[in-house]
């Protein structure tokens, strides 16, 4: 069954909609005979983008519109609101899916005040300024946030984007909280935590997709497979990581803290016989 906000009737907005991920929902979602609004930085690959979504199968040339968008702004985020209510009449399916991971290191300020604002509060005001309108459209609704398992089981070598991903997956829960205690409210949101997936943010000197990886499409599939099966947790496999394999990771980081281990134990000498172990006991 397909969720009902996945309807020709319905609009989606994504932000990164450029490339990776969110180029491919927003194929999905045209290739549906959704009207869609692609949110990306202005440029040759925005306008490449658009005309990639139009020539979709299934997609309608005039649901389609690309708005030149910087997510860390409010007035650029505010403006691709009113774009989009202006010429489709709302939105009901929305996909923060913009992100940056640029590098970082704990004493190094760097790219902190970027990645932050790109991962983390350009969700949270996207949320805040689509979220309403969409509660008071009374119909069913998604508000779908990429988050990240490094936003859960946060390894050591680029903490910002950890602490933003982290913050991700706690809006999104106390968002999701808050939307099924509204009255009258038909919008459900989901935290969206792909696996390896190969796309221009994890790429990096490769030229072909490695084994290991999914493409952005599956990726995608995966997504709208989970929201219609009414998942929250969308935790995505790849072509090395199985879901128990996954499970196993994200209960060592939570038992950090049960167990009064040394943060981030999956990584310290000591625990490491331990940690291989224990991937060992049946699920």
């Amino acid at each position: 069954m397909t969720h009902p906000a996945l309807s020709k009737s319905s609009v989606a907005v994504v932000t990164g909609g450029a490339s990776g991920i969110g180029l491919a929902a927003a194929k999905r979602f045209a290739g549906l005979g959704m009207k869609v609004a692609i949110a990306d930085i202005g440029g040759d690959r925005l306008e490449e983008a658009h005309r990639q979504v139009a020539d979709t199968n299934g997609a309608l040339a005039e649901n389609i519109i690309s708005v030149a968008t910087d997510v860390t702004q409010d007035d650029d985020l505010q403006n691709l609101k009113q774009v989009v209510d202006q010429r489709f009449g709302g939105t009901d399916v929305l996909m923060n899916n913009a992100g940056i991971q640029p590098g970082s290191s704990v004493f190094d300020s760097g790219n902190w005040n970027r990645i932050i604002a790109t991962n983390l509060m350009a969700i949270v005001h996207g949320c805040q300024i689509f979220g309403p309108s969409m509660i008071a459209r009374r119909t069913p609704g998604l508000i779908i946030n990429t988050g990240s398992k490094q936003g859960i089981t946060t390894p050591p070598g680029d903490p910002a984007y950890n602490v933003s991903k982290s913050g991700v997956k706690t809006f999104t829960e106390a968002l999701q909280h808050e939307l099924r205690n509204t009255k009258d409210c038909h919008v459900t949101a989901h935290l969206f935590i792909p696996g390896f997936v190969y796309t221009a943010l994890t790429k990096g000197s490769r030229t072909e997709k490695p084994a290991g990886a999914w493409t952005s499409e599956q990726t995608v599939d995966f997504l709208l497979e989970s929201i219609s099966a009414g998942d929250f947790y969308i935790l995505c496999p790849d072509n090395d990581v199985v879901r128990s394999l996954d499970e196993k990771r994200i209960l060592w980081a939570a038992d950090d803290i049960i167990q009064n281990r040394p943060p981030l134990s999956r990584w310290h000498p000591d625990f490491e016989a331990e940690f291989s172990d224990f991937l060992k006991q049946p699920h």
